[in-house]
This record gives structure tokens, C-alpha cells and sequence, in this order.
């Protein structure tokens, strides 16, 4: 489930804007309402799930991926299967015309490895049907490690798609800043689920993830000091 603020403060005006719609229009949307989270804010073309396309991207996140990300893929940064998934998931989203909450473990160069959490708010465009996504990605817990440097890729280890019955609850009950959980502070739960459907699932090891990723990260390392 969310677990960063932004991301409750997100579904909640999301929800707001609907007014008995499926879903809202992108220009519903008042900047001025997610002022405290645009650096962190993105806008999708989704008009193709398997190639998302950044319209806007605010400059926390043009920061953390070293680079104007307008008109580059949302999926570029991400693994092969990981990217599979999200494909499947956000097309999920769009027919549903529900929120989703994606979960990844990051790496970063001389930073190691940290959680990531992204939530997508389908909208549509013109009171056409759901094509683009609204989207806010934060780092979970401390963010120091990463000043300076970017992010080389992310592994998808969790999904969810938000009920809007399940948003109020959580409406009700968020959580105060920094309030987040992480994957280190649970090595006794270390499964997450992935929800590609109704009616398919994967289930990862967070403590495999973790190897691989690391390992996968070292061997760039390995080729860059080849290169050189």
C-alpha cells in the first residue's frame, strides 16, 4: 500500500477532481494544489502503455535520472521484465481507470540501494477515454546518498492497484512526514507481491532482487573500467 505522503495528497485530489467521472481531465489539474510535490510530479502519454512517453517531469526527477526527461520513455530506466510488467499494468490501469502504486528498488553508483515509490493516476485528455498518466515518484527514507548522483536503473518488486474505497481509509489515516517503511526494517517478510491481473501474479524475493540488482550494477562497473 502508499506509503510516502505525496502519493495519499495525490489519490486524495485525484479523487476530488473525478465529480462522478471514471476519471478527471488532465486540465482539471491545478498546479497550484500539488505545489509541495511538483518537483517530484510527471506527466505520461500512455496513448501506447508499451511506450509511455514523459510529456513534463518536474526537476527532482530530471535530477535523479541526469537529464531532461520530456519526450524520453518511462520505461527506459528500467529492466527488461520489470518494463514487461508495467506495460501490462498501466494498460490494467487505463481500462479500470484506477490509481497504481508501483514499488522498485533503485541503484545508483556508490549509493547502493534504496526503495522507490511511484504512484499513476490515470486522466483523460479533451473527456476522451484515460490515454495519460499524472505520476509522482519519491525516494523512500534518506535520499542523502543520491545527491549528485543518478539513478542507473530500477527493479519492479511491488504493485497495487488503489481501490477508491480503500483511498479514503487512507485518507483518514495518513501518515506523518517520513513516516515510511522500508525493506530493511521487514528481513522477516521479504515477499512482495506483483499484480500483473486479476487473474496472474508473480511473487518476488526481496533478498534475491537485491543480489541481482547489485550484481547486475557491479558488472557495469566491471565493463565501464574495461572501456576505460
Amino acid at each position: 500500500m502508499m506509503k510516502h505522503k505525496n502519493a495519499h495528497l495525490l489519490v486524495g485530489y485525484w479523487m476530488r477532481l473525478k465529480r462522478g467521472r471514471a476519471v478527471p481531465d488532465q486540465s482539471d489539474f491545478d498546479p497550484r494544489a500539488i505545489k509541495p510535490m511538483l518537483a517530484h510530479t510527471f506527466v505520461l502519454d500512455a496513448t501506447n502503455p508499451s511506450q509511455p512517453i514523459y510529456r513534463l517531469a518536474g526537476t527532482s526527477l530530471c535530477q535523479r535520472f541526469g537529464g531532461e526527461l520530456k519526450q524520453t520513455g518511462f520505461l527506459e530506466h528500467w529492466e527488461t521484465n520489470s518494463a514487461s510488467a508495467l506495460a501490462s499494468l498501466m494498460r490494467q490501469s487505463l481500462r479500470q481507470r484506477q490509481p497504481l502504486c508501483l514499488l522498485a528498488i533503485g541503484a545508483a553508483l556508490d549509493a547502493g540501494m534504496f526503495e522507490i515509490e511511484t504512484l499513476l493516476v490515470p486522466v483523460a485528455v479533451n473527456g476522451g477515454a484515460p490515454t495519460r498518466f499524472i505520476g509522482v515518484m519519491q525516494v523512500l527514507g534518506d535520499a542523502a546518498a543520491l545527491y549528485g548522483r543518478t539513478i542507473e536503473f530500477e527493479r519492479l518488486v511491488g504493485s497495487q492497484f488503489v481501490r477508491e474505497e480503500a483511498a479514503v481509509q487512507l485518507q483518514r489515516r495518513m501518515p506523518r512526514p517520513g513516516e515510511v517503511t522500508t525493506i530493511k526494517q521487514h528481513p522477516k517478510a521479504p515477499h512482495l507481491r506483483l499484480v500483473i491481473s486479476r487473474d496472474e501474479a508473480e511473487h518476488f524475493e526481496g533478498e534475491i532482487v537485491i543480489a541481482e540488482v547489485m550484481d547486475a550494477l557491479s558488472r557495469r562497473n566491471d565493463d565501464s573500467k574495461l572501456v576505460s
